[in-house]
């Protein structure tokens, strides 16, 4: 546990100057008056002592304690360094979280759905909220870090995280009044190790939690079903079962606790109802009101970057999932939309180390070509190449370019199933960068 005031005027290496960086090394020079060096393998422009990571390493023997950014792998030399020093390492949620004047923390992760979910369930919060002066504050892996945002929060708000894998390995102690696990499936096997530890590290968000918080997890997923015997009360949410704490019948929501029912947002997709049965039952907890859910329900529209509609060319509809980061992810958008063999899927960019095999049937049945893009291309066209044509358009530009022979009544499908990192500062800038271009289509 990060405990502040054994490192006042201490000194702390941050390693990554990217946001979560940036905005810790601000949060504890300006609560600890912490000298602060920020390490990156590139070099960024701060007002703190920024250095190469060979140059850190030569600074070790000063440091006091480490902030370890999201993403920078276990296998890097300073994280290796400090582990034999014995230097304390500390990720950056927990670290703002200790500045933290309210205990109403809710945290949600999963392999997919975190953005929506979190963003709906940070609307529910704040909608009802703010009709008595308090508010809900979203943060984490959507909008800016918690470090950033920890001292806007007052002792009667909330903070609505989204935490990823990364994040949730690398933090010693996490204590969520309510924790949610939409779902688990391969993903980020590169950075883990392995998928068993995967599933570790989601498993960790709630085991510092008690007898007085709640986990909220998917119970139609099976890794998720063996989660048993734990301190915290389970609540789960179900498309297949109705006797879970929410559940769907005769397309509605119903809340099993009040016996209430709710009318989903007009979103399409399996996925989406999902998200929104978590988002109804974290909120339940907090016993907002079925009336004030259900505003908020009627007006959701869903996440950019998520199954968005872009625009209609020629009789030809144009959807950006850029936010598709992985095979499963896909599968989700091709199952959302996929009505006839009239798709043409944009896939490609880093690989994951996850095969692409899962998604075979529904390119069997929906998907009339695939444009390729970025490094992963040729593996995408070698396990995918005997089920669709597939041609390698080496970029988003080229792709959407050969977009234009595609018929009236086809679907333009970038879901790439591969992070962006090759070609794209993120999944954002891919997507930004595909609607801009669409756009400009005549």
């Amino acid at each position: 546990m990060f405990n502040p005031s054994l490192y006042k005027n201490k000194k702390c290496l941050i390693i990554g100057g990217g946001k979560s960086g940036i905005s810790c090394a601000k949060l504890l020079s300006q609560k600890l008056k912490a000298e602060i060096i920020i390490s990156d393998r590139q070099k960024i422009k701060s007002k703190f002592n920024c250095v190469t990571e060979s140059n850190a390493i030569n600074k070790i023997d000063e440091i006091d304690f480490a902030i370890k950014s999201p993403g920078v792998s276990n296998n890097n030399p300073l994280i290796k360094a400090l582990k034999a020093r014995k230097i304390k390492i500390f990720s950056e949620v927990e670290v703002a979280i200790a500045f933290s004047k309210t205990e109403n923390i809710v945290m949600i992760t999963g392999t997919n759905g975190k953005s929506t979910t979190t963003y709906l369930t940070y609307k529910i919060f704040d909608d009802y909220l703010r009709k008595s002066g308090k508010k809900a504050i979203l943060c984490g892996n959507i909008g800016d870090p918690v470090s950033k945002e920890i001292l806007k929060a007052k002792k009667d708000d909330w903070l609505i995280i989204e935490i990823s894998s990364y994040q949730i390995e690398d933090s010693t102690y996490l204590k969520p009044k309510v924790a949610a696990i939409l779902n688990i499936t391969p993903d980020h096997i590169d950075h883990h190790g392995s998928f068993k530890k995967y599933i570790k590290a989601k498993f960790k968000i709630f085991s510092n939690m008690d007898k007085n918080s709640f986990l909220i997890i998917n119970g139609d997923d099976k890794i998720l079903k063996t989660i048993k015997k734990i301190k915290p009360k389970i609540l789960k949410f179900s498309i297949r079962n109705q006797l879970s704490d929410i559940y769907i019948k005769k397309q509605k929501i119903f809340l099993k606790k009040d016996k209430k029912s709710f009318t989903p947002s007009n979103i399409p997709g399996e996925h989406n109802l999902l998200n929104q049965m978590a988002a109804i039952l974290i909120a339940s907890t907090f016993n907002i009101p079925a009336k004030s859910i259900q505003k908020t329900l009627d007006s959701f529209k869903g996440l950019e970057h998520r199954i968005e509609f872009v625009r209609e060319f020629r009789g030809v509809k144009y959807i950006n999932d850029s936010k598709g980061t992985n095979v499963d992810s896909t599968l989700i958008a091709l199952k959302a939309i996929g009505k006839a063999k009239n798709i043409w899927l944009i896939m490609g960019g880093v690989h994951k180390n996850s095969p692409y095999s899962p998604l075979i049937p529904y390119i069997k049945k929906y998907v009339k070509k695939i444009l390729t893009i970025g490094e992963a291309a040729p593996i995408i066209e070698k396990e995918l190449g005997k089920y669709c044509e597939i041609i390698n358009t080496c970029n988003i530009k080229n792709a959407v370019k050969a977009t234009r022979s595609a018929q009236k009544g086809d679907i333009v499908l970038l879901s790439p199933a591969c992070a962006s990192f090759d070609q794209f500062k993120n999944f954002e800038d891919r997507g930004k960068k595909f609607k801009a271009l669409v756009r400009r289509l005549k």
